[in-house]
């Protein structure tokens, strides 16, 4: 069988989950796309850490919504998959021997920028899942280490996920409608990240805040970018780069979805 991609998902704002979008039906429909996982592996935006790595090797972890100011149907999805326990223990043993500083956690349940893409992915929350954090001190190429450490999981058909956002200024939101027009700051950068990860050219990606257009606009942090050098090393040695979806919300989320085979 062949291997599974790795993913980069863009999940935007957590009104993905219920509101009708190009890129809430493309979510809907990809998960059938690709042969079934054994398991599933997120690295979310929306679990940070510093100085070490986090895992979770949760039985049953909870729906953790991690939000405010939405409508209480959002509040009201639970994502009861089971817990990838076994993959998150390879996971934070693959980490250590890469010489990351790793700890556990039984307890951390599913964030939203976990169960968000997967409920509209897999809505049958039976796939068990296990999530590894981003850390908030590492640089992007640091991240890409992670993924290198991590990439001998998808020889046990398991399906790694960045969970973030191309684009993630929110201080730029202003209310805007779901369809709200693109400002050239947004759609400047995403071109240009399309552009150098069909290229695969790490050297310029690693160096996107120095030489892409308006990223530091885009991406004020760099949490929600991280993630897509996790999934991108994870791939291990990259054949193509494939972006599966393009749409934007609210004129600065880009909701680019990418695969890495």
């Amino acid at each position: 069988m062949a291997r599974l991609p790795t993913l980069f998902i863009s999940h935007g704002s957590p009104m993905l989950a219920i509101q009708s979008s190009p890129a809430n039906h493309f979510l809907r429909d990809v998960g059938k796309t690709f042969p079934r996982p054994s398991a599933i592996l997120v690295i979310s935006a929306h679990w940070e850490s510093n100085g070490e790595l986090a895992v979770s090797v949760v039985n049953n972890p909870s729906t953790i919504h991690d939000f405010g100011g939405f409508p209480r149907e959002l509040f009201e999805i639970q994502y009861p998959a089971p817990g990838a326990t076994e993959v998150g223990s390879q996971a934070a043993d693959l980490l250590k021997q890469a010489g990351f500083e790793v700890r556990t956690s039984s307890t951390r349940g599913l964030d939203h920028g976990a169960w968000v893409p997967l409920c509209l992915m897999y809505p049958e929350a039976d796939i068990p899942v296990t999530q590894v954090s981003v850390r908030r001190d590492a640089s992007m190429m640091e991240h890409v280490r992670i993924g290198r450490a991590l990439s001998t999981l998808r020889d046990q058909d398991v399906l790694v996920i960045g969970s973030g956002s191309l684009t993630h200024n929110l201080y730029e939101y202003r209310g805007q409608e779901i369809d709200a027009s693109v400002p050239g700051w947004v759609s400047e950068f995403d071109v240009w990240m399309k552009e150098h990860l069909e290229e695969q050219d790490l050297e310029a990606l690693l160096s996107y805040r120095d030489k892409a257009p308006h990223a530091v606009r885009n991406h004020p942090t760099e949490e929600h970018l991280s993630p897509l050098f996790v999934a991108l090393g994870a791939a291990g040695e990259v054949g193509a780069v494939t972006r599966l979806h393009t749409s934007y919300e609210y004129g600065v989320l880009a909701m680019d979805v990418y695969a890495f085979d």
